[in-house]
């Protein structure tokens, strides 16, 4: 015959658990280190710029505006002058960017 014994074994022994969640284990840290961490820190940054708010500051909306913020409401919205004499209304949480901001007032 052509094939020899030794390729006639028996089957080995099944893989223990642990060698079967090390890939989802090790998956589930790349997924963690490249993608959650990231996206958890940058919304710890804009909820962190949306508090600092304040009078003056000159924001970009997620919907393209550029104005100066001219009041600040406790209840999530501020009012935006966006040309003179021209104020909207925005969600505190749409504004993407602030691009100048004002030094706080002296006392």
């Amino acid at each position: 015959m052509f094939v020899s014994p030794a390729y006639a074994q028996a089957a080995g022994d099944a893989p223990s658990l642990i060698s079967t969640l090390i890939p989802f284990i090790l998956i589930f840290a790349i997924m963690w280190f490249l993608l959650i961490r990231p996206q958890q820190k940058k919304m710890k940054e804009h909820r962190a710029m949306v508090e600092a708010l304040r009078r003056g500051d000159e924001v970009i909306t997620a919907g393209g505006l550029i104005g100066k913020v001219t009041k600040v409401k406790e209840d999530g919205e501020a009012e935006v002058e966006i040309a003179k004499d021209v104020k909207v209304r925005v969600v505190k949480t749409t504004i993407s960017a602030v691009t100048s901001k004002t030094e706080p007032a002296k006392e």
